[in-house]
């Protein structure tokens, strides 16, 4: 059984932003996830949150809306802008009790400079989440959805969060970006178990409702329960219609706590 977070910037697009936190209190869940909460008062998304009994649980590092701008913590000479992005998605961490942020590390070429930037800044940003109890996660994303992307694969991810070296930097398992990349998903949730802090779904390839297409999340929520992972897992991705009408697929995953919503 497991814990799931809406996606509050791709489930519930029938609703105003504002009205999404109580659609999803209303469909049972207890825990959202806010890609880019920067365009709302940190006031309002508190007010909204506690209205609704609702934890965020994960936030991105601030990116630009329309795809220009994903992240520069991988860009070597971005360093300055990284630490302005990073000291804003941790005050809104603080303010919101977000226990996790995405560290997204922007388009680049995958090469020595840029990784060693990308270490160097996560120990430093690393070190600073958590004198405030702040996790920080890394995602590989697919080259279809984002060609440029600094951070494709798992292994990847994984060789950049050991040199870390931090207990607070972890990797963000995304088994959508990870299915249409590298494949072979129960067994690289084996490998990674240790390192994964947060788990994130969505059918492939259309990024719909994870219970159609080519990925078995049967087999994907065996294989995080073997690997003990008690985590949230976010529900990232584009409903086919209304937003309740599709969630049939976790009744038979989800934690009573999840549910206690509806009652």
């Amino acid at each position: 059984m497991f814990r799931f977070a809406a996606n509050l910037n791709m489930l519930f697009g029938e609703y105003a932003f504002r009205d999404r936190f109580a659609a999803a209190h209303h469909a049972g869940f207890s825990a959202v996830e806010l890609l880019h909460p920067y365009a709302e008062p940190v006031e309002h998304l508190r007010e909204w949150l506690t209205a609704c009994r609702l934890q965020c649980v994960l936030i991105n590092t601030p990116f630009a809306a329309d795809g220009s701008d994903v992240g520069c913590a991988a860009i070597a000479g971005r360093e300055r802008d990284f630490f302005r992005k990073i000291h804003l998605a941790l005050s809104y961490a603080r303010a919101l009790h977000v226990p996790t942020i995405h560290v997204m590390a922007g388009d680049a070429m995958a090469d020595a400079r840029n990784t060693e930037t990308f270490i160097a800044n996560l120990k430093r940003a690393g070190a600073e989440a958590a004198e405030v109890g702040v996790t920080l996660t890394i995602e590989p994303l697919n080259a279809r959805d984002r060609p440029n992307y600094f951070l494709r694969y798992n292994d990847q991810a994984a060789e950049i969060i050991d040199a870390v070296g931090l207990g607070n930097v972890q990797l963000q398992f995304d088994v959508y970006h990870t299915q249409i990349t590298e494949g072979d998903l129960t067994r690289r949730i084996e490998k990674h178990a240790g390192r994964i802090g947060h788990v994130q779904i969505a059918g492939v390839p259309l990024r719909d409702e994870p219970d159609c297409g080519e990925v078995n999340i049967a087999s994907v929520f065996n294989a995080l329960a073997f690997s003990s992972y008690d985590g949230f897992i976010g529900c990232e991705y584009r409903p086919r219609g209304r937003t309740e009408a599709g969630l049939r697929w976790m009744e038979p995953w989800r934690t009573r706590d999840s549910a206690h919503a509806r009652r």
